[in-house]
């Protein structure tokens, strides 16, 4: 019985040294990031260096061509004591990813990050693009107070930060939020970009809550996008009436949303279809262009009433004509419209933008998990294709969002670490026993 023992234990440790050596580069993901940073780690790749992550990152701006990917990319670390270091397991892709890959707001993107390399042309890359994140927190500053390594949390990353297509975010703690209970994480990661865009939007310069919003008729015109499908839920569960403007194949999709009306402006003039309607008292504007021309005829005149556009013109002044010409300018186009809007027929012109807040996400994931707001994920990828979800977004029409799963393969191989670890526990107890 000894030999029998003896042949269990050598074999118990042959199956442990071949995992481990197969296995450190998932251990090191899916159990923390100090393990990555040990000098004990080893890489299960001889490229691969420590304090190095997987991401794809693009080198210039340009198309679909232009991204990258990589296992020898820096790792972020805790910098600060306010910062939050996340393992991502599943972010999103939004229009403004496919903007930023070609430069829009790059000038003042760059600004925000390094006021003083702004004359370097070469400083942003290599970029992350990515603003949606879901993952694990594995590493907190000092002063951290409202999250510890294990916790789950979503978050909107800020424009001019590395983005959530990588194994690692940087964050501080006041853009995070623990994430929905109810959610897995390629849900979660649906939410935050969108949810703090129409926040920023409704709030901020709609004038709209919670405790404001009943029985308001509320206007979201292109609403089967991410931003469009969000505001519809959180203007219900706040007990707006919602009237949506989409093609007809999205009507099914923004009527189960909650939609009270729904305008297929693919039937004919939308425009005559809403002039049958009582006006609205907000009017969140996904579209732009020609649309912000008739549109403002649709809100009650005299009586405070607010019309809201995400599509400004801010970024793409400064892009073209400089930092300080760009802003001036578009200073002055927003002064204009919202002077020529008021005399005319008392109605405020305001422009919204996307407003990373964690505190904000917090309010969110509670009615997240209240059954109020659903996830809509239209499709997903791995982690391997990125280019490919950057080629659905583009295909445009949306009806949700497209996700990216970062940590699914490391899932998986945890996973089967786990279950082989305990195969080999009852081997070993029957070794025991013989």
């Amino acid at each position: 019985m000894g030999s029998v023992g003896a042949m269990a234990s050598t074999r118990l440790l042959c199956l442990f040294n071949a995992r481990a050596l197969g296995s450190t580069k998932t251990l090191a993901r899916a159990w923390g990031w100090r393990l990555c940073c040990s000098s004990r780690s080893v890489s299960s790749s001889p490229s691969r260096q420590q304090g190095c992550m997987s991401a794809w990152v693009i080198d210039q701006y340009g198309t679909n061509g232009v991204l990258r990917y990589t296992e020898e990319l820096t790792a972020p670390t805790v910098n600060s004591p306010s910062e939050v270091l996340i393992q991502v397991h599943a972010a999103s892709l939004n229009p403004l990813d496919i903007s930023m890959r070609g430069g829009y707001g790059a000038k003042l993107m760059k600004l925000r990050r390094d006021p003083m390399s702004v004359m370097d042309t070469d400083s942003e890359f290599p970029l992350i693009l990515g603003r949606d994140v879901s993952g694990v927190v594995v590493d907190c500053g000092s002063e951290v107070t409202h999250f510890e390594p294990g916790d789950e949390v979503w978050a909107a990353v800020p424009p001019w930060k590395q983005g959530s297509l990588a194994e690692f975010v940087s964050l501080t703690e006041y853009e995070v939020s623990h994430k929905p209970k109810l959610l897995s994480h390629a849900e979660a990661a649906s939410i935050p970009y969108v949810a703090s865009t129409a926040l920023s939007a409704l709030v901020n310069a709609g004038g709209l809550c919670k405790d404001s919003s009943s029985n308001k008729r509320v206007l979201i015109t292109g609403g089967s996008g991410g931003v469009g499908t969000f505001s519809i839920q959180l203007l219900k569960a706040w007990g707006a009436h919602v009237t949506v403007t989409c093609s007809q194949n999205a009507k099914g999709l923004v009527s189960g949303l909650g939609a009270d009306q729904v305008v297929d402006y693919t039937a004919g003039d939308e425009a005559e279809q809403l002039e049958m309607m009582d006006k609205f008292d907000v009017i969140l504007d996904n579209i732009g262009g020609e649309t912000e021309q008739w549109v403002m005829g649709m809100l009650k005149p005299w009586s405070g009433a607010k019309y809201v556009t995400l599509v400004t013109p801010l970024l793409l002044n400064t892009d073209t004509t400089g930092l300080l010409d760009g802003a001036l300018r578009s200073g002055c186009n927003l002064q204009t419209k919202a002077m020529q809007n008021i005399l005319s027929s008392g109605v405020f012109y305001r422009w919204g933008f996307y407003a990373p807040d964690g505190p904000a996400l917090d309010e969110v994931s509670k009615l997240v998990d209240a059954g109020k707001i659903l996830p809509v994920v239209e499709a997903q990828f791995p982690f391997t294709q990125v280019p490919q979800a950057f080629q659905k977004l583009e295909e445009g029409h949306a009806r949700g969002k497209t996700v990216v799963r970062v940590a699914e393969e490391d899932q998986r191989e945890a996973q089967e670490l786990e279950q082989n670890a305990h195969s080999d526990t009852e081997f070993q107890d029957t070794a025991k026993q013989n």
